[in-house]
């Protein structure tokens, strides 16, 4: 994937296409309103930085996760699973899940190198980020069987570090779809960085079941929103680091 331009006209460019595009999505059930206006300026980041390609890459992200969040709704909500609002997404949400990919945007635009690894690790954090939100969505809708990961015991779904069969299932979806989008895109260039950036998103979202099982009861400012943040940058550095090893960038 070449650089692309990073002149005033193109954040020009990506400033007026999402203030449009974000004003035209306020009716849609998938962010708040101030949601929508934090996703313009994520958009506007990533469309300058990594050209369309990037900015498509995470729109995806967005609309699958809306989507798997969706399902089932009525039915975890009833249960007192389902997502606040709605399941609508807030600021908090937006760069919680984000945050990792948007600072590897931002080295690419700034002409940090090598762009590739940083590509590799963009690509991952989002790959783990979906992979969590089918496992937690579908987990909680569709598991019939939840165990705490640390010591196996049966515990309620929707309890902090809990998985599932389906949602373990799910979340191997969730990474291996994310990852055909960024390869179809060009962020990705070959299937080996492909299954490598996949499996890590999924081993991404086990160890983010641990630290929730180990830490986030015990911990009161570990909101779910930090933890994201930290399973995508782990995502992002095993990426980067195993690429690296296995010299699978050029």
């Amino acid at each position: 994937m070449p650089l692309p331009s990073s002149d005033g006209s193109s954040w020009l460019l990506a400033l007026v296409i999402n203030g449009l595009l974000i004003a035209m999505a306020q009716r849609l059930p998938l962010l708040t309103r101030s949601g929508w206006v934090h996703a313009a300026a994520l958009g506007t980041m990533l469309w300058g930085c990594l050209g369309w390609r990037g900015w498509l890459a995470v729109v995806a992200y967005l609309a699958l996760g809306s989507l798997v969040t969706k399902l089932g709704f009525a039915r975890k909500q009833a249960a007192g699973l389902a997502e606040a609002r709605g399941g609508r997404r807030g600021p908090a949400n937006v760069w919680g899940s984000a945050s990792t990919g948007a600072w590897l945007a931002l080295m690419v635009g700034a002409g940090v190198q090598p762009f590739g690894l940083l590509l590799v690790g963009f690509s991952a954090s989002f790959c783990a980020k979906l992979a969590d939100t089918f496992g937690s969505e579908i987990g909680k809708r569709w598991g019939r069987t939840t165990v705490l990961i640390t010591t196996w015991r049966l515990v309620p779904a929707g309890t902090e570090g809990a998985i599932s069969l389906e949602g373990t299932a799910a979340s191997v979806v969730g990474s291996a779809l994310m990852s055909l989008i960024l390869l179809l895109l060009g962020l990705l260039d070959s299937w080996p960085l492909t299954v490598l950036v996949s499996g890590i998103g999924v081993l991404a979202t086990l160890l983010e079941s641990v630290m929730g099982a180990l830490f986030q009861q015990r911990l009161p400012w570990l909101s779910n929103e930090l933890v994201n943040a930290i399973q995508t940058a782990v995502a992002a550095l095993l990426a980067i680091g195993a690429a690296s090893m296995l010299s699978l960038v050029p």
